[in-house]
């Protein structure tokens, strides 16, 4: 099919139904969907969304950061939960800060920047319980890589549930973040609010390209199946060979691995890699200065490791 770059895509009839399309790939109806461009922009929204004067949010410390950010711009009071001993998010902690106020509760599933999962039934449990106290919303990004069980999603909870949210991505498994494709799946009464309140200008910057490209790669299960291959193995090197150099990093199901490097290291670590044309994240979690390294190609991560192991001082 053509994109049709030149046209909008409600003349486009190969397009139309795209909204259709991938409800009924993840099991929903069309009226339980809103197709936006990128993830981001839902949490950018749903913060806007459920913005409150002297209300508050509930979100783990370390998650990723747009929904707390744009929250506390909006001067939203952010509760941050710090990850438990082995972590992952704490959801007994989390579940006991839900107050009065507080206007939304925000999960990360897998979470980003640890990497860790939170299995399904500790999920559906925590999600029955916080949905009547607070909204709940789930990014679930990165929840393709997993195999099942693991990778049951909240979808279902959220069709039925308007204090359920859940939104999900193509820039990671389907290898589109640049061009930005993403969705919000809920109850049709809360998908309606959300439209009407901020979301329904945001579907037109999806363009033509990306929403043809978005149903192709729906569509082509074996090439996600390889490419999640890949970049287990890819992670399972760079894993196994940080443990071998002496570093900690957190066990990961996603596409990145984040380790500490100690409060020692002076500088920006990101930087100093950036000489090497190492591409990576650097900043200080839980107290303790770490690296956050995207997967990638087999050869990208032995070339990681072989800069890691010829500049690195301990």
């Amino acid at each position: 099919m053509m994109p049709f770059a030149n046209r909008y895509s409600f003349n486009v009839d190969g397009l139309k139904d795209c909204q259709a399309t991938i409800a009924r790939y993840y099991g929903v109806e069309k009226e339980n969907i809103l197709l936006t461009a990128g993830s981001s922009i839902v949490l950018d929204f749903c913060a806007r969304f459920f913005y409150k004067t002297g209300g508050n949010i509930v979100a783990a410390d370390p998650t990723f950061f747009v929904l707390p950010a744009t929250a506390k711009k909006l001067g939203l009071i952010v509760n941050a939960v710090p990850i438990d001993s082995n972590r992952k998010i704490d959801l007994s902690a989390m579940l006991s800060t839900i107050n009065n106020d507080t206007q939304l509760v925000y999960l990360v599933n897998p979470n980003n920047p640890t990497g860790t999962l939170l299995k399904p039934d500790a999920m559906k449990s925590f999600c029955a319980e916080a949905s009547k106290k607070s909204a709940v919303l789930i990014d679930e990004a990165y929840l393709d890589f997993l195999d099942a069980p693991d990778n049951e999603s909240m979808i279902p909870l959220a069709a039925g549930n308007p204090n359920i949210l859940v939104t999900r991505t193509f820039s990671k498994i389907h290898g589109m973040a640049g061009m930005r494709m993403g969705f919000v799946i809920s109850h049709p009464d809360r998908i309606k609010q959300l439209e009407q309140a901020l979301f329904n200008e945001s579907q037109v910057a999806i363009s033509n390209l990306t929403l043809a490209a978005a149903l192709a790669s729906l569509q082509d299960e074996e090439h996600r199946a390889y490419c999640k291959q890949k970049n287990a193995t890819s992670r399972d090197y760079a894993f196994k060979s940080l443990k071998e150099m002496k570093f900690d990093p957190i066990p990961s199901v996603t596409n990145f691995i984040l380790f500490p490097i100690g409060n020692d290291y002076e500088g920006n670590f990101a930087d100093f890699m950036l000489t090497k044309n190492i591409y990576l994240r650097s900043a200080t979690y839980f107290g303790q200065k770490c690296c956050r390294v995207s997967v990638g190609t087999l050869d990208e991560m032995q070339q990681f490791i072989k800069v890691m192991k010829e500049t690195w001082k301990a």
